[in-house]
C-alpha cells in the first residue's frame, strides 16, 4: 500500500513523464499498484540494442521519494539477466547514494545510458554483439508471445508489434522472391566465350585480350617464333644457292 506522500509524487512523475518522456523511453504505473511500474526501452540506433524493445520493472518503496526502487528487466536482452534486480547507483541496491530529488525519468535515462555502456555489475551478463543483435530483432515478437505482462499493460503496444511484424515479414518474403527470380534469371544465362567471339568486343578489349593470351601461352608463342626464324633462314640460303648457281 502506497503512503499518501508517494502517491502523490508517484502520480506527479505519472503526469511529468506523460507530457514530457525521455528518449526511447515510455513508462507507466500498474493501474493497479502505483508502487509498481513498467517501462519500455527502444533500442537506440547504432547500438547492438537498435530497434528492440525492452519491458522491465521499476518497484517502489512505500518512502519514496526517500528510498530507490528496485530495477529489473523483463525481456531477454544480452546486456541484463531477466527479472533480476540490477546493482545501479540509482536503485535500491545503494540507497545510500540515492538522492530524493531523482525522479523516474532520471532512473530510466541512467538505465539506458548504462544498458549502452559495457560497464559490468550483479545482474549484468556479457554476450557478443550478434547475440545482442538478434534478441532485439526477436524481441517484439517475444514480448507479444511470451510476455504477460507486457500484453497487460501495453495494449497498444501489442498492436503495434503486429503490425510492424507483418510489415516485416512482407519485406522479408518479398526480398526472397526477388534473390530467387534473380538466381533463376542467372542460372539460364548461357555464358559468351570471348574467345571465340573477338569480333563482338571494342578494338581495346580485344587486343588486351590478345595480349593476355600471349602472356598465358609463352611456350606456345615461343615455339611458333622459333618455326618462323627457321623458316626465314632456310628460303635466304635457297634464294643466295640460286643467285650463286
Amino acid at each position: 500500500m502506497a503512503s499518501r506522500q508517494s502517491q502523490r509524487r508517484l502520480t506527479k512523475e505519472y503526469k511529468a513523464i506523460q507530457a514530457n518522456p525521455p528518449p526511447y523511453i515510455e513508462a507507466k504505473p500498474n493501474d493497479e499498484n502505483i508502487l509498481e511500474w513498467h517501462y519500455v526501452i527502444t533500442g537506440p540506433p547504432n547500438t547492438p540494442f537498435e530497434d528492440g524493445q525492452y519491458h522491465g520493472m521499476l518497484r517502489f518503496p512505500n518512502e519514496y521519494p526517500f528510498k530507490p526502487p528496485s530495477i529489473s528487466m523483463v525481456t531477454p536482452n544480452g546486456r541484463f539477466s531477466c527479472n533480476t534486480r540490477l546493482c545501479l547507483s540509482m536503485s535500491d541496491y545503494h540507497p545510500d547514494t540515492w538522492n530524493p530529488a531523482w525522479s523516474v525519468a532520471t532512473i530510466l535515462t541512467g538505465l539506458l545510458s548504462f544498458m549502452t555502456g559495457d560497464e559490468s555489475t550483479t545482474g549484468s551478463i556479457n554476450t557478443s554483439e550478434n547475440v545482442k543483435r538478434r534478441l532485439a530483432r526477436e524481441s517484439l515478437q517475444w514480448n507479444i508471445k511470451e510476455n504477460q505482462r507486457f500484453i497487460k499493460q501495453f495494449p497498444d503496444l501489442v498492436k503495434q508489434n503486429k503490425t510492424n511484424i507483418e510489415i516485416q515479414k512482407q519485406k522479408q518474403d518479398q526480398e526472397e522472391k526477388s534473390a530467387q527470380t534473380l538466381n533463376a534469371h542467372l542460372d539460364n544465362e548461357q555464358p559468351i566465350d570471348v574467345h571465340k567471339n573477338l569480333d563482338l568486343l571494342d578494338p581495346e578489349d580485344r587486343a588486351r585480350l590478345l595480349v593476355e593470351q600471349e602472356k598465358a601461352n609463352p611456350v606456345q608463342n615461343s615455339f611458333g617464333l622459333i618455326v618462323g626464324v627457321v623458316a626465314a633462314a632456310f628460303l635466304a640460303a635457297f634464294f643466295s644457292f640460286i643467285r650463286s648457281g
